[in-house]
């Protein structure tokens, strides 16, 4: 079953498991984010990407470009470890992380996690490629893929037993939207999976593909 598939089943055993007004809120708050229009200055293929410089999860600070000067770069922006989906997005990557180095590309994952979080995260999914903490989503931010959740959303979550005042330290409640991409060496975006829907995001074997 490829990731794909993976996140459908899921989020049709979400719908038995909260349905009524909890898929309500989820809904509406995708459907405000697609209204925002958010993607419209999300950075895409032919873009160039900035060069933050980010803490991976043992709080050790890379500069993205510095991956840039080795080869291509498999750029992934998820929400957190306390997301199922993104748990199941980042253990498909796991698994075609081997494809991914034979193409000539380095594997990422970014989250505005802080690094303890970001640990936990990587070792709960034995991710052996790099996890790094967009503090406050300020990369993302300069990609423009960050929102701000909905109020209606935040409580949701709270129920939900997800604390992102604690998962990213601050009180900003915001996220970056499920975002994909291939970046060549001189830092060009080749390849873009912008999705304002976080049930869905890029399939793996679709990136090898574009490599």
């Amino acid at each position: 079953m490829n990731l794909t598939e993976q996140l459908k089943q899921f989020a049709d055993k979400s719908i038995k498991r909260h349905p009524g007004e909890a898929q309500n809120i989820m809904q509406s708050a995708i459907d405000q984010l697609i209204s925002s229009s958010i993607l419209d200055n999300a950075l895409k293929t032919g873009d160039k990407i900035p060069n933050p410089t980010l803490p991976n999860a043992k709080n050790e600070a890379r500069e993205l470009y510095s991956f840039l000067k080795q080869s291509r770069v498999v750029l992934i922006f998820y929400r957190g470890g306390w997301c199922p989906y993104c748990n199941l997005e980042l253990r498909a990557y796991q698994n075609r992380h081997e494809d991914i180095k034979a193409k000539g590309a380095a594997l990422i994952a970014v989250s505005p996690e802080v690094p303890d979080n970001s640990l936990s995260t990587s070792e709960k999914n034995k991710l052996d490629f790099e996890v790094l903490s967009d503090i406050n989503n300020e990369f993302a931010k300069e990609l423009g893929l960050v929102f701000q959740l909905p109020e209606s959303l935040q409580e949701l979550y709270k129920k939900f037993g997800i604390n992102l005042d604690e998962n990213q330290e601050n009180t900003n409640q915001e996220l970056p939207i499920a975002a994909t991409y291939i970046i060549e060496q001189d830092g060009t975006i080749s390849y873009h999976f912008l999705e304002e829907d976080y049930k869905l995001r890029a399939n793996p074997d679709e990136v090898v593909d574009r490599l």
